[in-house]
């Protein structure tokens, strides 16, 4: 014989509901107590967005998932990277990096996530990643740590040799060319100063 139950009725009061469903909530309770008591151990009373890290990682592992899944249905997993195409990879990860965590130019996209603080290093900025909401704190968090960022890029451009090689060589040549002009900028502008300085 079956029952009905009146679910919304039940959520306010679970004593209507049968044994073994009450049951199974109580024990996701204690799961979920549990799961936030050791949060708030890790956390010490700081501010750390546990939730919005595990869906940040989520969101990565569901990607390289993805495409991992997709380069072996193709038959593109056995592609080896040359130590050239490593060396583009590397600079071009640095430089992409800086541009969307500190650049002045790209700095429209990180303002859900932070607030601008002052002046950085050359044509960069400082800011502060807005706390207000677990993921988008984390993701704040993201757009600000270039070394974070890097893991991101660095995917990225792993799955591009994968996948259209061609492309991804003249992106990353691009941003390779980008970090090594940055360079000469930096020694002009040290040796400029230092003939300055002589004067």
């Amino acid at each position: 014989m079956t029952h009905s139950y009146d679910w919304g009725m039940c959520w306010r009061n679970p004593s209507c509901l049968p044994e073994s469903e009450t049951g199974t909530g109580r024990d996701m309770d204690k799961v979920f107590d549990a799961v936030e008591s050791e949060a708030d151990q890790y956390r010490q009373g700081a501010v750390r967005p546990l939730g919005g890290y595990a869906v940040v990682m989520a969101v990565f592992a569901g990607l390289v998932g993805l495409a991992g899944g997709v380069a072996a249905l193709r038959g593109t997993t056995g592609r080896r990277m040359s130590p050239y195409e490593l060396m583009l990879m590397t600079a071009g990860t640095h430089k992409l990096s800086r541009l969307v965590t500190k650049d002045a130019v790209t700095s429209p996209l990180r303002v859900p996530f932070t607030r601008y603080r002052e002046p950085g290093g050359p044509a960069e900025v400082m800011e502060e990643v807005r706390e207000r909401g677990q993921l988008r704190h984390a993701v704040g968090e993201l757009l600000t740590c270039p070394f974070c960022v890097s893991v991101w890029i660095a995917t990225g451009f792993s799955i591009g040799f994968l996948f259209v090689p061609g492309f991804t060589r003249m992106v990353a040549s691009a941003l390779t060319a980008v970090a090594g002009a940055d360079c000469l900028q930096l020694i002009y502008a040290r040796l400029q100063q230092a003939a300055e300085s002589d004067t």
